[in-house]
């Protein structure tokens, strides 16, 4: 395959450089690597590569750490694995390019392969590069015993005591839920960073060990606004609000000034705790300490002033906001449904659609929920079809959750439209089939009977595909043994 490359090589490549065209020198390695950094697309790398081979430049080590490097930036592996099976003696350093590659474009699996036939083949040893970009493809998998055996490795070739790598290490076995090997780990490092401090603080507050991480920031040499804002932000989702607005004034004692991060780790605090004042005091605080309504702090502020009941706060941070994202619209889409201002979220909503932004699932829920509180039916059923017919998202337990509301809301009114029905009793299984508990999926079922019952007068279901229409009926069956007399008496209605 690679051979034929070199046939194909027209006389000019796109983007070669006049001095390169008309010298009459040979092409060398500077000039192939100049090549590569004007590459656009891989058939131009595929051109490239061909007079590569031609003019013998595949043992260069720079041409082929460049080379390697760019196939890989497309995602090409499979090329990259070719391109690497021509090198005579690949170097440690191409093997490392090779794993990391494999990890970045979650192949995690061919990553430990090209580990395990470096180690096997014995001509070039690991350096301390190697391991972590290992450990990172370990992580994806979360095996942990064969962390345990590079470690044993780094360990007998003395590479254990590089900080990187145990970082690395650490932040692995934290992630993979082994807090006892991290805490062994960060015990026996005889040289800590900020990164390690970090990273030990950060998996203890993920641990939900919020005491032990303050233990640890106090030990602390050099306390930075990363490690207090993580342990801020802890505090905060475990409803310890106060203590967390504690630590933040105990930070600004310590002469470390707050981030954009810390602002709204407090305002998800304010949120759990339901006080809109204190919310507003970290507006002000925002506004006076010159913080710019980014989408970030807007968005938190948007969802806090929501879920505290001042839905006008709300929408004056979103209108003063002059960039937004799609999670900014998102939440002012759901304050507005939520508080009752339907017909707002879905006016938001189509200036959306307008402005070719592409809502997602979460946009969904909000309209669809808009939608169930102003008991608009119509809107709600078409927006529910086309979600998948024109977005291509495939609706999810919450979708299906709103238009069954949306239905029992309506009082369960017999749509004029036959697809409108015929969608409403394919939601109405789905419901019914949710691993919920019985009493979740009563509403579900108390209206997949009424409709079964009034579409057969208009031959509804026999218009459903054979499969489907069997789903149902055995929906149907199992409920009628499974489900209190509320529903029984309603069949015999």
């Amino acid at each position: 395959m690679v051979a034929c490359l070199s046939c194909t090589l027209p006389d000019a490549l796109p983007g070669r450089s006049p001095r390169l065209r008309n010298s009459s020198t040979r092409f060398n390695s500077v000039d192939a690597i100049a090549l590569l950094n004007q590459c656009k697309d891989l058939k131009n790398f595929k051109q490239i590569h061909a007079k590569i081979i031609k003019n013998g430049l595949l043992d260069d080590q720079s041409v082929i750490t460049k080379l390697l490097h760019t196939c890989s930036s497309y995602g090409k592996m499979d090329y990259a694995t070719l391109v690497f099976r021509q090198i005579q003696n690949p170097t440690t350093f191409t093997w490392n390019l090779m794993i990391r590659a494999h990890t970045i474009n979650k192949n995690s699996r061919q990553a430990l392969l090209m580990y395990n036939l470096l180690i096997s083949h014995g001509k070039n040893p690991p350096d301390k590069f190697t391991f972590p970009f290992v450990i990172k493809a370990c992580l994806d998998l979360c095996v942990i015993e064969k962390v345990k055996e590079v470690h044993l490795l780094a360990i007998k070739t003395g590479f254990c005591e590089d900080v990187y790598f145990q970082n690395t290490l650490l932040d692995f076995y934290f992630k993979c839920g082994d807090i006892g090997y991290a805490r062994k780990v960060f015990n026996k490092m005889h040289a800590r960073n900020v990164v390690s401090w970090t990273t030990m603080i950060s998996g203890l507050v993920s641990s939900g060990q919020l005491d032990a991480a303050q233990v640890v920031l106090e030990e602390m040499p050099m306390r930075n606004v990363v490690s207090w804002t993580v342990i801020i932000d802890g505090l905060a989702r475990s409803s310890r609000t106060l203590e967390a607005f504690e630590l933040f004034w105990r930070m600004q004692f310590d002469g470390v000034r707050p981030n954009e991060f810390t602002l709204v780790s407090l305002l998800i605090g304010c949120t759990e705790l339901g006080s809109v004042k204190l919310g507003r005091w970290v507006h002000d605080f925002a506004l006076k300490n010159g913080f710019d309504l980014g989408v970030f702090l807007g968005t938190a502020l948007i969802d806090m002033y929501s879920k505290c009941g001042s839905l006008e706060d709300a929408k004056r941070v979103f209108d003063n906001m002059e960039v937004r994202s799609l999670a900014t619209c998102n939440s002012m889409i759901t304050s507005l449904g939520v508080h009752g201002h339907g017909e707002e979220a879905l006016d938001l909503f189509a200036k959306m659609e307008m402005a070719g932004v592409q809502p997602d699932a979460i946009t969904f829920v909000g309209v669809l929920s808009a939608c169930v509180r102003s008991n608009n039916v119509a809107i709600g059923l078409r927006l529910f079809e086309s979600m998948r017919a024109y977005y291509g998202i495939d609706p999810i337990d919450e979708h299906y959750t709103c238009m069954i509301n949306l239905s029992n809301r309506a009082k369960m009114n017999l749509m004029t439209s036959i697809a409108h029905e015929r969608w409403l009793i394919m939601v109405c299984t789905h419901v019914y089939e949710l691993p919920k508990s019985a009493s979740e999926r009563h509403v579900g079922q108390i209206v997949l009977w009424w409709m079964y019952r009034e579409m057969k007068g208009k031959k509804v279901v026999t218009q459903l595909k054979p499969e489907e229409h069997k789903r149902i009926v055995k929906s149907l069956v199992v409920s009628m043994y499974d489900i209190s007399g509320s529903v029984m008496s309603l069949i015999k209605y």
